[in-house]
């Protein structure tokens, strides 16, 4: 708390000096911003939190978790989010960022787990597809008939790709290069189908990366922004194409959507939750600790969203989708994110 009161006393000399300066204002509203996935989550959690407690229902931002981290790393101060979620892990080069900003104290906070879905309409042909075939359907290069060199894409139809694959124009819509999601498919589903490939399993490793995480652009794969519900009503009216996004958008839409089998194995909560599922994981919240104790209610809304009632086998996050974490390790996280036990850095290496 004495580090942002001084952070709020440094801006304020500098606005006064400067006249330019953005003015920092207190505030009483928890600012939570980040991924699109945990988004509901987080929503049903500050719902309640409001109701029940004597603090403002949370304000939440649907940024994306790459958007949310950046905002979140940008300072201390009340101009500054609170907390950010993240349907994937912090990356070394984003701690780093915060660290370089002041931010040194974040509460990590592993909240379940969850699988990311190859939807579509249940009036459309279901996907039956492996890892392989969905990088070879969405790469923005792939091997030649003949494997010895790297090519544009030149797959239009899902036949083309596998003949047991439908034989209908390949259009996926997924999410932006700013979010979790995106990162999590491409380091499962997309390096996993790459790593099939012998070609590209023998390049040098920055090489490899290079196509593996490259995805096409001539129209296949179109990115749907931030809002996964935007995916889900243009799946509704649109029976040749598929969507890309976590599984608790899929509960919620099961009357219309179906999801593809990936790999002999369909997105269960027993699939994800064991890990069998090939594209499961886990979900996450970030907390600035300089902001406890200045902006009313953080440590309650952290408390609210680590109890028992709320994540665990019996919770009323279960019933939006949430997969919880096995009971030992969800005791563990309670513990550490009540305590308010910050991050060393060693964590993501």
């Amino acid at each position: 708390m004495i580090k942002l009161k001084t952070a709020f006393a440094s801006v304020a000399v500098a606005g006064a000096m400067a006249a330019v300066s953005t003015p920092t204002l207190a505030r009483d509203t928890i600012n939570i911003v980040g991924s699109s996935t945990v988004y509901p989550f987080a929503t049903v959690v500050a719902e309640r939190f409001g109701r029940n407690t004597d603090f403002p229902t949370p304000k939440l931002e649907s940024t994306g978790s790459g958007g949310g981290l950046k905002l979140f790393c940008q300072g201390i101060g009340t101009q500054h989010p609170d907390i950010t979620n993240a349907s994937r892990r912090m990356k070394p080069s984003e701690f780093k960022n915060c660290q370089s900003n002041g931010v040194k104290d974040i509460v990590e906070v592993k909240i379940g787990s969850d699988g990311i879905v190859i939807a579509s309409s249940k009036k459309a042909e279901n996907l039956d597809i492996s890892l392989k075939h969905l990088f070879l359907a969405l790469a923005k290069e792939v091997p030649n008939k003949a494997g010895d060199k790297l090519i544009a894409n030149p797959y239009k139809n899902w036949s083309e790709v596998d003949s047991s694959l439908p034989n209908k124009p390949i259009v996926v819509m997924g999410p932006p290069p700013t979010s979790g999601t995106r990162d999590a498919f491409v380091e499962l589903a997309m390096e996993g189908g790459c790593g099939e490939i012998a070609m590209i399993d023998s390049m040098e490793k920055k090489a490899k990366e290079q196509v593996c995480h490259s995805i096409r652009e001539d129209g296949a794969f179109i990115e749907a922004g931030e809002n996964d519900n935007l995916i889900v009503q243009k799946l509704n009216s649109d029976t040749s194409a598929y969507g890309i996004f976590g599984y608790s958008f899929l509960e919620e839409n099961s009357g219309t959507l179906q999801a593809a089998v990936v790999e002999g194995k369909e997105p269960t909560i027993e699939n994800i939750s064991s890990d069998a599922y090939p594209v499961a994981r886990s979900l996450w919240f970030y907390v600035k600790k300089a902001h406890v104790g200045v902006v009313p209610g953080i440590a309650e809304y952290v408390a609210e969203f680590t109890s028992e009632s709320t994540w665990g086998n019996n919770g009323y996050l279960v019933d939006v989708g949430l997969i919880p974490l096995e009971r030992n390790a969800r005791m563990q996280a309670a513990k550490n994110a009540t305590s308010m036990k910050t991050m060393t850095g060693e964590e993501l290496m």
